[in-house]
């Protein structure tokens, strides 16, 4: 299901902002990019994100913004000057001419000065709370859609059961019809046949185009989905199972097709499972 979360944080570490989005997806696929001063902790955020998220892509984004200038104080490596001072004698015993290092040049020399080291366990750990607050935003958007979207399948369940029930009460009559056509198919061809093996042929033919059980299938499977709809955990693979199964019945029931109504019934369910089945890759 598609949804987005944004989450931003102020620490004194300095400034944290997760960005979370979910797109449909078959399986559970995710991706992130992370700033590499917590590039260690991937596996962490993935689990995260894994325990909250079971189908659907993610991708997330921290980014990370270290303390501004001034806000922690620098370091002066007093090691390295000793270095540069010694070169400059070096130098100047070759060149007596050459002007002596500046203080201001000095302290812009590479590794002279430096920030103190961020703590990257403290850093890790806000950074992962923050995420838990993003993913609770998201799981609640991906939750309202969910919602809507089994609205919009238990509509499309009635609408099947509908056409279900409506085919069965008309059964009777289909087959009565197919029997009297081939009553009058055979009557129509000029051969003697025998009263008992016409009647048998007669039977075998009926017995093909018998349908109630997959009129039967058929129900069952709608109860299955509905049933699914109160289930508290995912249940987006186990509704692609039942698309199938009732894809399948419904091909079977076109098929032995023998009246203008069951091939009218049989295509109008295939419409409405192909609508349900499209909709089932977004429910996780």
């Amino acid at each position: 299901m598609t949804a987005f979360a944004r989450c931003a944080s102020q620490t004194p570490l300095g400034d944290l902002t997760w960005e979370l989005r979910s797109v449909n997806h078959r399986f559970r696929e995710v991706a992130m990019r992370l700033p590499e001063e917590l590039r260690f902790q991937e596996g962490a955020f993935r689990d995260a994100i894994a325990a909250v998220v079971s189908r659907g892509r993610v991708d997330g984004w921290l980014r990370y913004v270290p303390p501004t200038a001034g806000s922690a104080e620098p370091q002066i490596d007093t090691g390295r000057i000793g270095q540069l001072a010694a070169w400059s004698q070096s130098a100047r015993s070759i060149l007596p001419e050459v002007q002596p290092l500046r203080v201001g040049e000095v302290l812009k020399w590479p590794g002279v000065m430096s920030t103190p080291a961020v703590d990257e366990q403290a850093l890790a750990s806000e950074a992962g709370n923050l995420l838990q607050k993003a993913l609770a935003q998201l799981s609640e958007s991906r939750e309202r859609e969910g919602g809507a979207l089994v609205q919009m399948l238990q509509a499309r369940v009635r609408a099947a059961s509908d056409a279900i029930s409506t085919l069965e009460d008309r059964l009777p009559e289909i087959g009565a019809v197919y029997r009297e056509r081939l009553e009058q198919r055979l009557a129509e061809v000029a051969v003697q046949v025998d009263p008992e093996r016409l009647e048998q042929e007669m039977v075998l033919l009926l017995a093909k185009s018998e349908v109630s059980e997959e009129v039967d299938r058929l129900k069952l499977h709608l109860e299955e989905v509905e049933q699914a709809f109160g289930q508290s955990k995912p249940i987006g693979r186990r509704l692609d199972f039942l698309m199938q199964e009732l894809n399948r019945e419904a091909n079977t029931l076109g098929s032995k097709s023998a009246h203008p109504e069951q091939t009218n019934a049989s295509v109008n369910l295939k419409v409405l499972i192909e609508q349900m089945r499209e909709q089932v890759q977004n429910i996780e």
